[in-house]
């Protein structure tokens, strides 16, 4: 287990000397205060509490490995004070005493509205609610995955919606495939975000990210897909001349099912055009399943319009009842290479323009899906909002300026919110407002954790369908 008193930024130690007298509470609330996406996905708390928070976190142990290291950071014996801790072991059994109340974990709310709040139910752990801020913060990296699938979802539903027959629609959760594993920069990197991307989607390779559904959100079998495929060190076996070879190889192996096959060791067009839709091309068509040919370098655009040329002079095609051409069931095409948010909106207009189907192509993400984010993704932000002090409540905000362009001073995107929070639903979408306010309607936040006890449990399925578009 993690040493719960060394998971902090080392400035937060002297924090228990630098809140003002008298301060007895301090409540914090988690936002995303703007970025790419309009809406910002919660999920992944539940990891965290579940993985650091819950139980007796606080030891003796951990406290004596404090006692050593922190002094060798600040270089002096009056910033960490081990009292403090101590405190929590003695008086809590090392059970931390805070609340946290967050919205329901799938839930898209629209940037600039509360997500989760924090505070200290115990009056002499006041320093206490910030002090979790570090570990906390990371909710941002599931929350970011999570929009970022959610939102190429939608891309994938608005060119299915225009160009995919109705009996294709079904297969939208398995167009997107994780393959970031490998590009993770952690096992619980690739699980955590691996599984942020399952809420959306069910193709995966990250087998982590299964493992994280299962073990931190009840599910109850594996919620990540896959499929027998090749790589380059098979495919490159036998040299070039040899390549066709292992393609048959490949079709022996698995007659039946979804196979994938990365076709492009050395001339993607003619292992479409000779091999795949030329010697065995009789083969691939008798199949009971679907062979899906990966190209893997080069343009994305201008490869798949080529590879799709090829496919639909050797296997012919139909058109479905929107009018755009679909290759016979047996062949379709998966792109795993340059994949991000901007180019599948780029291949999915490319493919519409050319009359293309969008039910001819799966896609492959890798490090865009799980590498290609940061916390100013969706400027995500935790900030004290309230506290009280010799036991009177205080409104607390920062509100700072900034230079525009110019030279006048404006509020920065950085002003925080002020007072005890809550979350509303109306005819009008979410909105944030002060927990006094709008006593018709009920707070959105629900109480997930308190005095180290994780009180409210979400499945996995539970968290999908809050995600559902």
């Amino acid at each position: 287990m993690e040493n719960l008193v060394l998971l902090a930024d080392a400035y937060k130690y002297s924090h228990h000397k630098l809140y003002v007298p008298g301060t007895s509470r301090i409540y914090s609330y988690l936002e995303s205060r703007g970025g790419q996406f309009s809406e910002t996905v919660f999920y992944g708390l539940q990891y965290f509490l579940k993985a650091y928070l819950e139980g007796a976190v606080v030891t003796a142990d951990h406290i004596r490995e404090a006692d050593e290291m922190m002094p060798q950071i600040f270089g002096r014996n009056d910033v960490y004070d081990a009292s403090r801790f101590a405190y929590i072991l003695e008086k809590h059994g090392g059970k931390l005493p805070v609340r946290i109340r967050a919205v329901p974990e799938g839930t898209s709310v629209p940037v600039h509205n509360v997500l989760m709040t924090i505070e200290n139910t115990d009056p002499n752990c006041y320093w206490l609610t910030n002090f979790l801020e570090t570990l906390l913060m990371q909710v941002w990296y599931p929350c970011t995955v999570a929009t970022l699938s959610r939102e190429i979802k939608k891309v994938v539903h608005s060119y299915y919606r225009f160009t995919a027959s109705e009996s294709a629609m079904g297969g939208i959760p398995l167009v997107l495939n994780d393959f970031g594993f490998r590009g993770a920069t952690s096992v619980e990197s690739a699980g955590l975000g691996g599984s942020a991307h399952l809420i959306n989607f069910s193709g995966s390779d990250t087998v982590a990210a299964s493992t994280f559904a299962k073990r931190y959100y009840h599910a109850t079998t594996a919620p990540g897909l896959s499929i027998p495929a090749t790589e380059h060190s098979i495919v490159t076996l036998r040299g070039e001349a040899g390549e066709a070879s292992i393609f048959k190889h490949v079709l022996d192996t698995f007659p039946t099912g979804v196979i994938a096959c990365v076709s492009d060791s050395y001339n993607i067009f003619r292992a479409c055009a000779e091999y795949w839709g030329g010697e065995l091309k009789e083969q691939v068509l008798a199949r009971d399943g679907t062979l899906v040919i990966r190209p893997d370098s080069g343009d994305p655009v201008r490869t798949l319009l080529a590879v799709f040329d090829i496919l639909f002079e050797k296997f012919g095609y139909g058109f479905n009842e929107k009018g755009f051409k679909v290759l016979p069931p047996q062949v379709r095409v998966i792109q795993g290479d340059g994949i991000n948010y901007e180019s599948i909106r780029q291949i999915y207009a490319a493919l519409q323009n050319a009359g293309i189907s969008a039910e001819n192509l799966v896609l492959g993400m890798g490090g865009a899906l799980l590498q290609r984010v940061n916390r100013d993704t969706q400027e995500f932000a935790l900030k004290c909002s309230w506290a009280e002090i010799n036991g009177q409540p205080v409104e607390v905000r920062k509100s700072p300026v900034e230079l525009d362009a110019e030279g006048h001073l404006r509020t920065s995107f950085k002003q925080s919110k002020a007072g005890r929070l809550k979350l509303v639903h109306h005819e009008k979408g979410y909105t944030t407002v002060g927990e006094a306010e709008r006593p018709e309607l009920p707070d959105l936040l629900e109480t997930v954790f308190e005095d180290g006890k994780v009180v409210k449990n979400f499945t996995f399925e539970d968290v999908r369908r809050n995600a559902s578009i």
